[in-house]
């Protein structure tokens, strides 16, 4: 079964928009694990608008104690040192050393990610810090959009998996028509297979558009779930919500 990894960056925004601690991020990731969530994703910018390098610390705490969870820490490896405490995206990593991190290439003003790497342009870019994670023994992961010759250079790189985005298919997503960039998305998930990498996803996956997209992406391992989940959450509670979304995820049954 697809792996569901709950993304806790909207957490943080509610609670940063008061000078309290509430909601907790580490109460929200015991909710989500306790609920059957066995991933905790994190994406903490260099502002720290939503997570902040403490709560990194804090759910490296947590999840010592579930050590079947995987902690997944997304970020831009060009993000060095800030004045306001932020060590630098790789700094950071290391000090953590969370089960997998995800490569992103936002950019500090972007208001959330909204494309892949380029691996054609790119690979030099990247490469070293894929080198750094394999030291490190972290597997690595690469934000790509759903294009499938970049796979030849991801094999080229040594990349362990790749995160497809998946805002373009949820843009288009109609519950009963087709998708024009579904097949995208599933010839991108096949060639990386037949390049052994794995396929994660994540970016505006919901409850009406998840069935579908796992449905055509049989070798789908893990999806990164954040705002559709904690919007949900609002009305379902987090704990319902995250046994909705793992539900969406089951394997479509063979009549």
């Amino acid at each position: 079964m697809v792996m569901l990894s709950v993304n806790l960056n909207k957490v943080a925004l509610l609670r940063n928009s008061r000078l309290t601690k509430i909601p907790s991020v580490v109460e929200a990731a015991k909710t989500c694990i306790e609920s059957g969530a066995m991933g905790i994703t994190v994406h903490p910018r260099p502002d720290q608008r939503h997570i902040r390098v403490s709560d990194v610390y804090d759910l490296k705490t947590l999840l010592s104690n579930y050590p079947d969870v995987e902690f997944n820490i997304e970020g831009n490896p060009l993000a060095g040192p800030e004045s306001n405490g932020y060590p630098g995206f790789m700094a950071l990593i290391e000090a953590i050393n969370p089960d997998q991190c995800t490569l992103v290439p936002d950019d500090p003003t972007q208001l959330t990610s909204d494309h892949g790497w380029s691996l054609s342009n790119q690979s030099r870019t990247i490469a070293p810090f894929l080198e750094q994670l394999r030291s490190w023994s972290i597997r690595s992961s690469v934000f790509l959009d759903a294009l499938p010759d970049e796979l030849t250079y991801a094999q080229g790189l040594g990349i362990d998996r790749v995160e497809l985005y998946t805002g373009p298919y949820a843009d288009h997503f109609q519950a009963l028509g087709p998708n024009p960039n579904l097949h995208a998305f599933a010839k991108t998930a096949e060639r990386a297979s037949e390049c052994g990498i794995g396929v994660n996803a994540g970016h505006d996956l919901n409850l009406d558009n998840l069935p579908l997209f796992v449905a055509a992406l049989p070798n789908l391992l893990e999806v990164s779930i954040g705002h559709a989940l904690i919007t949900d959450a609002l009305w379902l509670g987090m704990s319902e919500t995250v046994k909705r979304y793992l539900k969406a995820l089951e394997p479509p049954k063979v009549l």
